[in-house]
């Protein structure tokens, strides 16, 4: 219960901060140009509102909704998410949105959409000036990765340590690492001192994301760091230091195979209602091996913990002003990267993946952690600009197009094909909106 309100917590903020930017945008670019503002409001309000107020001599309502998705500034003489039309039928005022020229309309729809992507590569530049840029470089690894049965399949080892995608370093690891090897023909990898090509199939980038155990991981030495006292291990009388070989006369390669196969017999208990499972266990303790006999818990844990590697850290610290452009380019290169992957949306098992706010919770940490806070509002505030700029009635993207429209044929679109547009629009929003969070409800479930 605590994790899942430290993870809403955090949605809750990073969203409204989000809105509260985004909407800010569409504002600022409204009363440069002179339109009037009628609302402003985080959440949206059908029927009733939870908070508002309207600042003496000003045109503008301020408030809260009680439905959270979203926000919405309501902008004179505009067909938007209010569908008022009544207004749209008296006579045009200087003050309206539809009274003022294209270019000035132009800024003010893409506002948000830009506020948004600044916003991003602000936390960006804050977050490397703060914290710097600190990673384990993969060459650093000297154990190498740990790969699944797909990968293995293709060519990889366990223990080889990744170098190059077809000409590009790899450098990290991560997603951008996983992309670079998915897209790749070749990767060259070092394996027992020697520098190997592994060839690359077709795969998807969606899949291989989704295997578990991962398609590459880190890979954890099979020795023991420390036992918990009063837990198998240590009641069978594993100590810090020993080796574990084989499970079952599975020999183990390094702890994460380990895992994996505890793992396996948690999935089986679940489904046969075990309690524990029951095991053989090879290990070694200087150089000599010994066999012993070995119970998981009720949770179907051991209570141990792998050696730390202790892997050099590559740390860049950046000063206030040379933070901005590295701010930038992260910001970019996470947008490129966001709009590469969107390709698999398009795919059936995309539109399994898409998720709703419980999928978007889930990014945040279970634990309060500021770095990791910020990262999340940057990234999901590249999403939200990018989302929103596509040409898709009701979105900002839609609206842009229409106006791009008027400016190439010199004529706006009539305000009953606004108003149908706007409609269609909301009722594509609102179903993807009802399937993202379905999926969410469906993973929970099953």
């Amino acid at each position: 219960m605590e994790t899942f309100l430290i993870r809403a917590l955090q949605l809750i903020m990073s969203l409204s901060l989000l809105v509260i930017i985004h909407e800010g945008g569409h504002f600022f670019f409204s009363r440069l140009f002179k339109v009037r503002v009628e609302k402003f409001y985080i959440f949206f309000d059908p029927w009733f509102s939870l908070f508002k107020f309207k600042p003496k001599n000003s045109d503008t309502e301020y408030g809260i909704g009680w439905v959270p998705l979203g926000g919405y500034v309501k902008i004179s003489g505009m067909i938007d998410e209010s569908m008022d039309t009544e207004q749209m039928k008296q006579p045009a005022q200087p003050w309206e949105f539809r009274s003022k020229p294209a270019w000035q309309r132009l800024l003010i729809m893409v506002g948000g959409v830009l506020m948004n992507f600044l916003l991003a590569i602000f936390i960006y530049s804050m977050i490397l000036f703060t914290w710097g840029d600190s990673y384990i470089s993969l060459q650093d690894m000297t154990h190498g990765m740990k790969f699944n049965e797909r990968a293995q399949k293709i060519g990889f080892r366990d223990g080889d340590i990744l170098l190059k995608a077809d000409e590009k370093p790899l450098q990290r690891f991560g997603m951008d690492m996983l992309r670079d090897v998915a897209e790749a023909r070749t990767v060259m990898v070092l394996r027992d001192g020697k520098e190997t090509e592994v060839y690359m199939p077709e795969v998807s980038l969606l899949d291989i994301a989704k295997d578990d155990p991962m398609f590459i991981d880190m890979l954890w030495p099979n020795v023991v760091d420390s036992v918990l006292p009063g837990h198998p291990l240590a009641m069978a009388g594993i100590q810090k230091g020993d080796s574990l070989l084989a499970i079952n006369n599975m020999p183990l390669n390094s702890w994460n195979t380990f895992a994996d196969k505890l793992d396996d017999y948690r999935v089986e208990g679940e489904l046969s209602g075990a309690k524990y499972a029951d095991f053989t266990l090879v290990y070694s303790r200087n150089g000599v091996r010994d066999t012993i006999a070995m119970r998981t818990d009720s949770l179907f844990k051991v209570g141990a913990y792998p050696q730390s590697m202790n892997y050099k850290d590559t740390t860049r610290e950046f000063g206030f002003f040379e933070s901005f452009p590295a701010g930038v380019q992260l910001g970019v290169k996470t947008l490129k990267g966001y709009v590469n992957d969107m390709k698999y949306v398009f795919t059936k098992e995309g539109a399994k993946s898409v998720g709703g706010f419980g999928t978007i919770g889930s990014i945040f940490p279970k634990v309060w952690d500021w770095h990791r806070f910020w990262e999340m509002t940057a990234f999901l505030s590249i999403i939200l600009a990018f989302m929103n700029i596509l040409p898709i009635p009701a979105l900002d993207g839609g609206h842009v197009l229409f106006l791009l429209y008027e400016i190439i044929a010199r004529r706006k679109p009539s305000d009953k094909f606004m108003e149908y547009a706007q409609m269609v629009g909301m009722f594509l929003l609102f179903g993807l909106l009802i399937w993202a969070n379905f999926n969410d409800i469906m993973r929970f479930l099953f």
